[in-house]
């Protein structure tokens, strides 16, 4: 899954704290400390006794580009995010051609995993949801990269289901999701899957927007899903990401166009989307790629482009510009980078394909999801918000 954004490489504390769930940020200074033993749940042994309050929580997201961390603790209308961490490793990197993780995609995504222990250590982190989504699914080798994680850096990583996926996904944006409609259907298009979640608003008995448990009520609301075997890292890869010309970008739309298709012919969305008010809730690193380039931000920031609106002709105009412009030219975009200047395109294609299928006149971009659905299950498992059982997404 790619999730939220990962402009600028490593993000430090500063970039990421931003107000994910309605509490205030006030982000930490990067210090130096040094390592203490961090035990399989992602409990540091020096902070036990901390009120549930005052504890530090967890969340890592290791997909198949991004490996990405958000430590925070609980506040009064959710979490304040306290550090952070996001870079590009690309896990899955040939996974779809090989079925396993390279060395060099290993070694990686274990240096980027150890700053992100360093990070859990030095703020004492008592539990963390520490999770793997497609590219460890399918690898082969996956369980043996994995405990050399755990050996190396302490994390115990696990490898969750694309069901379990999506709900935390959904979990983590429902905030944004536009009271005054009828349904929404929400997206991450991610490197290695992409997931879709059809929200049938009528279900809900909440607002999603006063408390964190009201926020994880919205699952109640999931009337369908799917996970596409598709995401920016494999597209690219199969199709090529770096010289794509219009015919190229018809044909990589039509491919996904035909993964959607039995979950439309199953469900009938089209027409049901078509007599009802309803949006797109996007949260991954291809909106938030086209809002910030939309926006025309001379670096990304996040607290302009999350939560913001994108009307679908203006989708469309930033992929008409990204598809005329050479890879040297998508280099040079403040809000795409040479990290993303391969992928954006098969993003891009992706996404057009759903438009396609399910027409629709508004997007909301999210620069959140799965860390902060995680970080919401933890909090209210551990009772901060409400007394509740552990659903145990974390267990290997």
């Amino acid at each position: 899954m790619e999730g939220a954004n990962t402009h600028g490489g490593a993000a430090n504390a500063q970039a990421e704290a931003a107000d994910y769930a309605g509490g205030s940020a006030s982000p930490s200074q990067d210090a130096v400390a040094g390592r203490a033993p961090v035990t399989a749940d992602g409990v540091d042994g020096r902070s036990a006794g901390t009120s549930k309050a005052g504890r530090a929580y967890a969340a890592l997201d290791l997909g198949t580009n991004n490996c990405r961390l958000l430590v925070a603790r609980p506040s009064r209308r959710g979490f304040r995010v306290i550090d952070a961490f996001s870079r590009i490793i690309r896990l899955g990197e040939g996974v779809a051609t090989s079925g396993r993780l390279s060395d060099a995609a290993m070694q990686r995504t274990v240096e980027a995993l150890r700053i992100c222990a360093g990070k859990m250590e030095r703020h004492r982190v008592e539990r963390a949801g520490l999770i793997a989504t497609e590219a460890c699914r399918l690898a082969a080798n996956a369980e043996e990269f994995l405990d050399r994680v755990q050996h190396e850096t302490g994390l115990n990583i696990t490898i969750v289901s694309r069901e379990t996926e999506a709900k935390l996904a959904v979990s983590g944006c429902a905030s944004l999701i536009d009271a005054n409609c009828d349904c929404a259907l929400v997206f991450d298009i991610g490197g290695g899957s992409s997931e879709l979640i059809w929200l049938d608003l009528a279900r809900r008995k909440h607002s999603w927007r006063r408390s964190m448990v009201e926020r994880l009520e919205v699952q109640s609301c999931i009337a369908a899903w799917t996970s596409l075997p598709v995401g920016v890292v494999t597209l690219a890869e199969r199709f090529g990401g770096r010289f794509v010309d219009a015919d190229m970008f018809q044909t990589m739309v039509a491919h996904v166009a035909g993964m959607l298709q039995p979950f439309e012919a199953e469900y009938g969305l089209r027409k049901r989307l078509a007599c009802r008010r309803t949006h797109l809730l996007g949260t991954s690193g291809t909106v938030t790629t086209l809002a910030g380039v939309h926006l025309g931000l001379p670096r990304y920031e996040r607290s302009k482009v999350d939560g913001c609106w994108l009307d679908i002709g203006q989708v469309r105009a930033v992929t008409a510009g990204l598809l005329a412009a050479s890879y040297e030219e998508r280099v040079a975009e403040p809000c795409v980078g040479r990290e993303r200047a391969d992928l954006v395109l098969a993003g891009c294609a992706i996404l057009e394909a759903m438009l396609r299928m399910w027409p629709c006149d508004r997007l909301r971009v999210a620069d959140r999801g799965l860390r902060e659905g995680i970080l919401a299950t933890l909090m209210t498992e551990d009772g901060v918000y409400r007394t509740g059982g552990r659903a145990g997404y974390w267990r290997r």
